[in-house]
């Protein structure tokens, strides 16, 4: 199937990943955040001063025990960080000098039905790479999904190629596309990036609906392919996977361990050298961020610039994250602001003349340029929104708190991803992705 999209736009920001693989010692501490997962309560099985394995398990849900969380490495639980309330923020392993792994029992992939992969996954620690929509939370391995999707692309600024990073890569992939498509009745679909020449591991990919998206971002977010693809209705649930995590997977079916090792992209104006990294899921930022930053005040993002995690030159990756964004901090004030033309400014509408060279990158920084202030209908953000609703009416939906408004405005099928690019256009200066969560949390505490 192919699918094209037109409304979106595409940021060209500089500090775009060379494709070259640098080589990194292992970090020295590694984290777990139970605020990567979002409504997670965590229950801990460990203490501070308990030597844990890679795949031995660190907590659990408190809401659903089934959902277990594992050590991405071996080592010592060196603390247990909280926050206000005593919220675990948290939990840091010091590492061995080598990764020591738990062993699991070897399993016969062709014996296994459903349950069993999935009691399996449970009991390993990897079920937390099963998201779920609606509301973008670990999926309930209870749930039936009416279908699976792969987004084999991210569309986001700087985002990190998938094409290259799975290129000769074939086999895990198709082994764990092989276990997921088992957790699903209906249709496991893999959607590529129909503007690029896909990596073999996608396009001769085998038991799956593989379909071509074309478009500017938010192309590559799952949302906006779920929406034209297979879309959400109230009572429906699909199920989603990064790529890099159905191989985590598959190393797991093959080898009987836990293999939490992915590959990053460094990216961003401020950084000397973007490149990628192979890094274990959870290390500390240090080591690859040392000395490969330039001078001035910049800020860290988990994630990409639009919709990433602010964490720190001493902070950590996120668990679903595959991109670390370095760039410039913006806290100063500009003289007259947008009243001064210029070619070196960006801007989405055509306000400076930066429009008439469409392929200009830019170091672009954290400044608004602006305050929140009135929040008038202008029409922007239906130009950056692939997806069939009407985002200011949605919104002003959730600020009331209209529940039955927001259902019929089909909050269902967004996720603060999909309305980051209309947060970033936003002459209001809304924090729209913040209020979509206060929505989507809602909704799920009155009608789930």
């Amino acid at each position: 199937m192919d699918i094209k999209i037109s409304k979106g736009a595409d940021i060209k920001l500089k500090g775009v990943a060379d494709r070259v693989y640098a080589n990194v010692p292992n970090a020295e501490f590694y984290a777990v955040q139970p605020p990567d997962f979002h409504l997670l309560i965590p229950k801990m099985i460990v203490s501070i001063g308990d030597i844990v394995k890679a795949g031995d398990l660190l907590f659990y849900d408190k809401n659903n025990d089934k959902i277990k969380f594992s050590a991405p490495v071996s080592g010592v639980i060196a603390d247990i960080e909280r926050g206000a309330k005593r919220k675990i923020l948290r939990v840091i392993i010091k590492t061995d000098s080598e990764i020591k792994y738990k062993k699991f029992p070897k399993l016969d992939l062709a014996s296994l039905n459903r349950n069993e992969i999935i009691d399996n996954l449970l009991n390993a620690g990897l079920w937390p790479f099963v998201r779920q929509r609606p509301f973008g939370t670990i999926a309930n391995p209870s749930d039936k999904p009416k279908s699976i999707f792969i987004s084999a692309f991210d569309s986001s600024p700087l985002a990190p190629d998938n094409d290259f990073i799975f290129h000769g890569d074939k086999g895990l992939f198709q082994l764990g596309l092989d276990i997921i498509t088992q957790l699903c009745d209906g249709t496991t679909h893999l959607n590529l990036d129909g503007n690029s020449n896909a990596a073999s591991a996608f396009s001769g990919a085998q038991g799956v609906q593989i379909n071509n998206i074309y478009g500017p971002h938010p192309a590559g977010n799952v949302g906006v392919q779920i929406h034209h693809i297979n879309p959400i209705n109230k009572g429906d649930v699909v199920w989603y996977i990064s790529p890099q995590d159905v191989v985590t997977i598959a190393r797991y079916f093959k080898d009987a361990k836990y293999d939490a090792s992915k590959i990053i992209a460094l990216t961003g104006a401020k950084v000397k050298k973007p490149r990628y990294y192979r890094v274990i899921q959870g290390a500390s930022l240090q080591n690859i961020l040392s000395d490969n930053l330039f001078e001035g005040e910049k800020r860290v993002i988990s994630g990409n610039v639009l919709s990433g995690s602010r964490v720190g030159e001493n902070g950590y990756i996120g668990f679903y994250d595959f991109q670390v964004s370095v760039i410039t901090e913006g806290n100063y004030s500009e003289f007259f602001g947008w009243l001064l033309p210029g070619f070196h400014k960006y801007s989405l509408s055509r306000t400076f003349f930066s429009w008439l060279n469409s392929q200009k990158e830019y170091d672009l920084d954290t400044n608004t340029h602006g305050e929140e202030r009135a929040y008038v209908v202008t029409g922007q953000y239906e130009s950056y929104m692939p997806i069939d609703v009407f985002p200011v009416h949605l919104i002003k939906a959730i600020l009331i708190e209209d529940i039955e408004l927001m259902e019929n405005l089909g909050i269902y099928e967004v996720d603060p991803e999909d309305f980051a690019l209309c947060e970033y256009a936003c002459t209001s200066k809304v924090p729209v992705q913040s209020i979509i969560r206060r929505g989507l949390d809602l909704i799920k505490k009155e009608c789930s």
